[in-house]
């Protein structure tokens, strides 16, 4: 497994690591969901195990993901080895009894809790959830400054930024001053990467790093979905009403998956390695996060691990997704 720094910082995480949403299970926020069906514990800690043993230091983790659920899970499945774990997790979509995500003092809150449930002295790395900081940005500043106390009350390491469009990452990063950006990021979709992109110019001008959640573009790069069987998912699982998973989507998608295996394979460890290793051949990628919910998924994932593509391989992915950009 190799490693990156973070930013400017000595903190340095696996290539690719692991992402903790499935952790959470069900979900609702606000009546809408953004869970998923309900993991399996032991799985869990079985697929932990393997991935520290396979070089994995990386646990991406937030509050809202099961409303502590998560991060509580993550705690005992790491056991003793949670001290060397290079843990992040986020505030911003639990609201609590707030008026907003952001108030100073939910932050601190929240902050404190989750050092609670990650059994904890410290966060290595701390996001914003998402940029929206209010009415006008009215809590911005003050979010700012507890944020920045808490880093020099060493309760957290470094500080990130998730957010979903390129506006809100250019509006915050001069305010927020993060060593990580983190957002969606896959071959179908790479609008914070790629080389036009102005969030791609501030983070190599600053020495931001990038995490990549949904690397996999939630199982659609591997050819799982087929538009003449369309998938069921539980109640709960926040992929049941999404577009991706409908016939229309599938149906675009399909004959770009044939072409990933006419030239990658076509096993899914094949698609696995076309598909994170696309991200990481971008220097500004600190990390890939897949999600898992088992073994066999880890194992997968990590198959791809030290097999970087070359030049033509990049360009190929790029050639067979460049309709599909900002889908």
């Amino acid at each position: 497994m190799k490693y990156r720094a973070l930013g400017k910082s000595d903190v340095k995480v696996s290539e690719i690591s692991l992402g903790c949403w499935t952790m959470g299970g069900r979900n609702w926020v606000k009546g809408q969901s953004i869970g998923w069906a309900d993991v399996d514990e032991q799985d869990i800690k079985t697929a932990v195990d393997y991935a520290l043993e396979h070089g994995v230091n990386h646990f991406d983790n937030a509050d809202v993901y099961g409303n502590g659920h998560a991060e509580r899970m993550l705690a005992r499945v790491l056991g003793a080895k949670n001290k060397d774990a290079i843990i992040a997790t986020k505030v911003g979509w639990f609201q609590g009894t707030a008026a907003h995500y952001y108030e100073p003092k939910h932050i601190r809150h929240q902050c404190e809790q989750s050092l609670v449930n990650l059994k904890r002295d410290y966060i290595d790395l701390y996001y914003f959830h998402h940029g929206n900081f209010g009415e006008n940005d009215e809590y911005l500043d003050d979010a700012v400054d507890v944020m920045h106390r808490l880093k020099d009350e060493g309760k957290i390491r470094l500080i990130g930024q998730s957010a979903y469009t390129n506006e809100d990452f250019l509006k915050l990063i001069p305010k927020v001053k993060p060593d990580v950006l983190q957002s969606f990021a896959n071959s179908m979709d790479d609008r914070f990467l790629s080389n036009n992109q102005p969030v791609r110019k501030v983070m190599e001008n600053e020495g931001i790093s990038f995490v990549a959640f949904s690397p996999l573009g939630k199982g659609l790069l591997l050819g799982k979905y087929s538009k003449d069987k369309l998938p069921e998912f539980e109640e709960g699982d926040h992929r049941r009403n999404s577009k991706e998973f409908k016939y229309e989507f599938l149906a675009s998608l399909e004959p770009k998956i044939k072409k990933l295996k006419e030239i990658f394979g076509d096993t899914q460890e094949n698609l696995v390695r076309a598909a994170l290793q696309y991200l990481l051949s971008f220097e500004v990628t600190g990390a890939v996060i897949p999600g898992f919910r088992n073994l066999e998924q880890v194992k997968m994932n990590l198959s791809a691990a030290d097999n970087p593509l070359n030049n033509e391989e990049v360009a190929a992915i790029k050639s067979i997704f460049r309709d599909m950009q900002n889908y």
